[in-house]
């Protein structure tokens, strides 16, 4: 946990920033995995772990505007409870490491909300993602599940003070970048041909529990890179395959990292993998180039597929004009996911309260429709501390170029007679985090190789 003053005042700058009634706030249980006593892994919800700091199952906590009250509801342990996971520190002295003096047992919830709902006050909450919060709320309220609908002026008050991290953040996501960081480097080191993929996962899985950290994601670490969640790990390496690893840690603290490496199985990239590669990463580079304040992220996403486009064009997959390409859509045959997005306690920051209260604005609203770009998780203007990825990439998916080809889809922008020389090439993408600073960004973490030369002279000292 953070100092008490930090989630005093978190708490304080809130309450301004909404109207007035009672802020609820659930966390989440232990979910069991195949019966009760048998859970899977917890993760406390992170709007929870935002304002109050406190880890443990089975909390709820209310931040009453009119009365100037803050109470956490939780449950002591039992002797029973004891017996079985021995002295634990209790919730009031958790409480009051976040500056909360008051707890009330988990029941007397019900009774709270009751009696603000019967004096005519507003009680606000948020999207509920665990099926036990969205039962719970349902018998607060009173309603059916799906008559439930959380408050717009919680979320947008939320939203807006989560984007902006502070220094300590800003530290802990340093931490989880540079753990990252030797998790990849671990990876680059471990792997020949012949090794399954989960030897590579297993190898990397070390690195976290090393750490006392924990993944902040399900890690992707493939020969197909082609497959954009992939989560499959048993094939077997073979020279001449390109390994694709997006993982990333989160701290105890629960502050993510988010990071992609693609490398060679074999000494060196063949030459038709190394010029993909070096397409992909000067779009990485270009694109990480322009990011600032006040910029729309929308335009760091288009110079990306531009610079994409341009690459593809030098390499026969393409032609004609980069910017009319990518205004036709054109680079989602190759490019069909975002460049980035927002990132802090989650590592899709926020994504629980919805993409477009998060990543967009009224203004300029979610493109929810148009084929790669409804994938883009940020499309608003940029703001000093905000944490961003920056990840393109190029994706062959057989299918779709086969469903494309078929149309003789965008026959003006791309060269399918030389696309189908690509269709078994699997994948490639580059990603790292970053920091919007005053007047630019600077790289989290200590920095991990990226360059094919870097990353060959890596693979053959591991190879020797």
């Amino acid at each position: 946990m953070f100092s008490k003053e930090t989630y005093q005042n978190r708490r304080a700058q809130l309450q301004k920033n909404v109207s007035g009634g009672v802020l609820l706030f659930l966390g989440n249980i232990e979910n069991p995995m195949n019966f009760n006593d048998n859970p899977y892994p917890f993760r406390q919800d992170s709007s929870f772990v935002y304002y109050f700091g406190i880890q443990e199952p089975k909390l709820a906590a209310i931040i009453d505007i009119d009365e100037d009250k803050t109470i956490v509801f939780g449950d002591e342990l039992e002797i029973d409870d004891i017996i079985w996971m021995g002295s634990q520190e209790t919730i009031k002295a958790k409480a009051t490491k976040s500056g909360v003096a008051e707890t009330q047992p988990f029941q007397k919830l019900f009774d709270y909300v009751g009696k603000v709902k019967n004096s005519g006050r507003k009680v606000h909450f948020l999207p509920p993602y665990q099926s036990v919060n969205k039962i719970l709320l349902s018998h607060l309220f009173e309603t059916k599940i799906e008559a439930l609908h959380p408050s717009v002026e919680f979320i947008k008050a939320i939203a807006a003070q989560r984007s902006i991290k502070e220094k300590q953040e800003v530290a802990e996501m340093e931490k989880a970048a540079n753990v990252s960081n030797e998790m990849h480097r671990v990876a680059m080191r471990v792997t020949k041909a012949g090794m399954k993929e989960y030897e590579i996962f297993s190898a990397i899985q070390k690195v976290v529990s090393d750490n006392e950290c924990s993944f902040s994601y399900p890690p992707i670490v493939t020969k197909d890179g082609g497959v954009l969640h992939n989560h499959y790990r048993g094939n077997t390496l073979q020279n001449g395959d390109l390994v694709l690893n997006d993982s990333g840690v989160e701290t105890a603290s629960c502050y993510a990292a988010d990071l992609t490496r693609t490398y060679p199985v074999d000494k060196k990239f063949t030459p038709k993998q190394r010029d993909m590669y070096n397409v992909v990463l000067n779009a990485f580079e270009i694109s990480q180039a322009i990011m600032k304040p006040g910029l729309n992220y929308k335009e760091v996403h288009r110079k990306a597929a531009e610079m994409l486009v341009e690459g593809f064009i030098d390499l026969g997959l393409m032609k004609g004009n980069a910017q009319e390409a990518v205004a036709n859509n054109a680079h989602t045959l190759f490019f069909q996911c975002g460049t980035g997005h927002l990132m802090g306690i989650d590592v899709h920051d926020m994504q629980d309260l919805g993409e477009h209260y998060v990543g967009y604005t009224e203004e300029e609203p979610k493109d929810l429709e148009t084929f790669g770009w409804k994938s883009l998780r940020l499309g608003k203007a940029l703001e000093k501390d905000n944490v961003v990825t920056i990840e393109p990439g190029f994706y062959a998916i057989p299918q779709l170029i086969d469903q494309w080809q078929k149309e003789n889809k965008l026959a003006d922008f791309i060269n399918y007679d030389k696309v189908n020389e690509y269709r078994d090439f699997g994948g490639i993408r580059i990603e790292d985090d970053f920091l919007i600073t005053e007047n630019g960004y600077r790289l989290l973490g200590d920095g991990l190789l990226k360059k094919a030369d870097d990353i060959e002279l890596l693979r053959l000292e591991s190879l020797k």
